[in-house]
């Protein structure tokens, strides 16, 4: 396998950033923290779940499409806030964005993305965007990027709050991977090794815009040295209701809190105004010991699902995956590492790919399951371990 229309899956896309990024790159986008239980938890939970197919069923004009914050989507998919996108191809963002214009699904921009988000705006193959928000130690100065978004013409503010620490990932250090990224003793036979990735990404910003990928959505006071990059991208761990009443209050479009495991919060969301939440484990980043999204999804959908929309993220890798996410009650699934495997293997085509087999592996497993229209997709569609017979 040597290019991205020869992957079959998103693990051949897996394999083929593996082979062109560096190892401290590769393991930056793959990992989770610690020991990695969060992130196999994740993929392990959802292959236990099962699928119950209906047959003698006319599935010959299936189709995909439905609706998404009011939207019509093509897929009930969006692709999610993938820092690295940037820093695994050039312009990676809005190779991702490009792609999604392309699949009919939104493309959400990370905080931490290098490419300004007015441009994603206007090279992005005119497609639903959404922008995702950190808020770092310092607040007024995170809150900035708001109005920017606003002014841009986001269609929706993802505020991530289940990361207001920094995450315990060893082997970023025993990599040395710093980000922005930086030369150390430490990395330098590592970048040296993938010419690839080093001529293909880095040289390009060089060459093009004068300068080493950097953060271009967040304002920070000019001439940070890295120690004060380093220091000014510290996670906010003030972060309370009251805040997300003032968001709420600064942005008057659709607006998604992701990061909720609890029903209780979910029910907060809704009291706050919120238009959606996003249940997720960060994809096993945040803690280790994390409950797997899909899990809790059911009871969230039960307590909340009338008033918002719910949608779940971490550990999909397979369209049959995404239906048991619908099944259990989600509106939509957020794939990040899927396309982030596919932008970093080939860019837009990468991505475009990635989508491709998402989509068409959702298509098949309709097919199977005798399912015309996901609208037919229900509870009793996906049987949980529990249910399985003996």
């Amino acid at each position: 396998m040597s290019s991205v229309s020869s992957a079959l899956n998103i693990e051949d896309l897996r394999l083929l950033a593996k082979r062109r990024l560096t190892k401290g790159l590769f393991e930056f986008c793959d990992r989770g923290s610690e020991d990695d239980v969060a992130l196999r938890h994740n993929r392990e939970v959802l292959e236990r779940i099962k699928l119950r197919s209906r047959v003698l069923k006319d599935t010959s004009s299936r189709h995909t499409k439905s609706t998404l914050l009011g939207q019509p989507v093509d897929m009930p998919l969006a692709i999610g806030p993938t820092g690295p996108a940037g820093f695994v191809w050039y312009r990676g963002e809005t190779e991702l964005a490009k792609a999604a214009a392309r699949a009919g699904i939104p493309f959400t921009v990370a905080s931490t993305s290098n490419t300004p988000m007015e441009r994603i705006v206007e090279e992005g193959g005119g497609g639903r965007l959404w922008y995702h928000l950190y808020v770092w130690r310092d607040m007024e100065a995170s809150l900035l990027a708001v109005p920017r978004a606003e002014a841009a013409g986001f269609e929706a503010l993802v505020l991530t709050v289940d990361s207001t620490v920094p995450y315990n990932r060893e082997f970023d250090v025993r990599n040395g991977v710093t980000m922005p990224v930086r030369l150390t003793p430490r990395n330098i036979a590592d970048i040296a090794t993938h010419p690839r990735w080093l001529f293909g990404t880095v040289g390009r910003y060089v060459l093009s815009d004068g300068h080493l990928p950097r953060y271009v959505n967040i304002d920070m006071p000019e001439g940070l040295s890295t120690t004060g990059v380093r220091d000014f991208l510290f996670k906010n761990d003030t972060l309370d209701w009251d805040f997300l009443k003032r968001i709420r209050d600064m942005w008057p479009r659709k607006l998604i809190v992701k990061g909720i495991l609890h029903a209780d919060d979910a029910v907060k969301c809704a009291e706050a105004g919120v238009d959606g939440v996003v249940i997720s484990n960060h994809g096993g980043i945040a803690s280790d010991a994390a409950l797997a999204p899909i899990d809790v999804l059911p009871s969230i959908v039960r307590t909340v699902g009338d008033r918002m929309t719910v949608i779940v993220d971490s550990g999909f890798r397979r369209g049959s995956d995404i239906l048991k996410g619908l099944a259990l009650g989600a509106d939509a699934v957020i794939v990040g590492r899927a396309t982030l495997y596919g932008v970093s293997a080939g860019g837009e085509a990468g991505a475009t790919r990635a989508l491709d087999i998402l989509h068409a592996e959702i298509r098949r497993t309709m097919g199977v399951m005798g399912l015309s229209d996901l609208s037919e997709l229900t509870r009793d569609h996906v049987v949980l371990p529990h249910q399985l017979p003996l």
